[in-house]
């Protein structure tokens, strides 16, 4: 198997070979072929699928320093070298169903990966440094124990496609509703309890997947329009043993979980927002209107600038206070289409004008 293998590399290296597929060799260790003295300078793709590498070469960059793509899938790898940060021309990285526990941070280098594969590792969390990926546009970490996304994600720009499903989230950044080129997100099979109030406000977001999140009750009405997957959300065994949708004489926080942000959840009687709000409100307006810089604190900078949500009625900027009204799915038209779910869509507004004007499918 050495000899047939070097003779292999021996002819990539004479021919100038662009792809080298070595998948399927049950290669225990990185050739070292591949790195004697200058390497394959002319390869751009390799493929090494389905063996048994428990790591990769530090001078991984130095000697292949034109590759493009690299395919690592069912190995054994457990990290990712620091080097692999000056793939500079990288755009495809699939080290799926291996044993990585962590990704370094120089994984923030890579400025031309488009496609980065992580799902069936033992990841617990992903680097920030992932938010300076501008070009990624997909993003798979499936079947992992992340139990939270970097909020830093809402810079990848460009992300396309993102999966997340089998982890232990129990919720996801507001930031990610900023995404304006995400068109499908799957979170299947997780511990959501809430999702961000903008989700599905973009329109390009065509795609939302999160069945069987048992504790969650609500989605925002902006999916209403979207093509989702709730099955076996809402059905945790506390909710099963009463009405499975939820009763709306019951308070609202009670039917539906809220992200922690909200202070004041409010209801069609109450006409009079609270002062905290009313100067966030304006503040965000004379923030959006003004060309010049004003001194705003810090502490209020990030919200100021990412809002709780916008009303689902007028696109009002939300902070600290939300006007909820909800539609059962099982009274919508979708009825027929999700049958193993107790959700309800959840119109989130910004005064009871707005609350008793909203119409699902208007």
């Amino acid at each position: 198997m050495t000899t047939e293998l070097n003779e292999i590399i021996f002819i990539a290296k004479r021919e100038r070979h662009k792809h080298l597929f070595l998948n399927y060799r049950n290669l225990h260790k990185f050739p070292a072929e591949l790195l004697r003295d200058e390497g394959l300078p002319f390869l751009e793709r390799l493929y090494m699928k389905r063996n048994s590498l428990t790591a990769l070469p530090d001078n991984l960059a130095l000697k292949l320093p034109n590759l493009i793509e690299l395919y690592l899938h069912a190995n054994n790898i457990v990290s990712i070298p620091e080097g692999i940060g000056n793939l500079t021309r990288l755009q495809s990285l699939d080290v799926s169903n291996n044993a990585l526990q962590l990704v370094c941070p120089e994984i923030g280098r890579l400025r031309s990966l488009r496609h980065l594969r992580l799902s069936s590792n033992q990841l617990k969390c992903l680097p920030p440094e992932i938010g300076e990926l501008k070009d990624l546009e997909t993003l798979e970490v499936s079947m992992n124990q992340l139990t939270s996304l970097p909020d830093q994600l809402y810079r990848c720009t460009s992300l396309q496609n993102l999966t997340a499903d089998h982890n232990l989230l129990r919720h996801i950044p507001r930031q990610l509703c900023c995404l304006r080129r995400l068109s499908q997100l799957s979170l299947a099979s997780n511990r959501l309890t809430f999702l961000p109030l903008d989700l599905g406000k973009s329109r390009e977001l065509l795609f939302v997947f999160v069945d069987n999140n048992v504790d969650l009750r609500g989605l925002p009405s902006y999916l209403y329009n979207k093509v989702i997957g709730c099955s076996g959300c809402g059905v945790s065994a506390q909710v099963v043993k009463g009405d499975p949708g939820g009763s709306l004489d019951e308070p609202l926080t009670e039917t539906f979980r809220l992200p922690p942000e909200v202070k004041v959840v409010c209801s069609e009687t109450d006409n009079v927002a609270p002062l905290e709000e009313l100067s966030m409100r304006t503040l965000h307006r004379i923030c959006h209107q003004r060309t010049t810089d004003i001194n705003i604190p810090k502490s209020l900078q990030d919200l100021l600038f990412l809002p709780l949500g916008h009303c689902h009625r007028c696109s009002q900027a939300m902070f600290t206070i939300v006007y909820p009204k909800l539609f059962p799915l099982r009274d919508t038209v979708l009825a027929g289409v999700h049958r193993r779910t107790a959700v309800s869509f959840v119109a989130y507004c910004c005064s009871s004008h707005c609350i008793r004007t909203f119409d699902l499918q208007g």
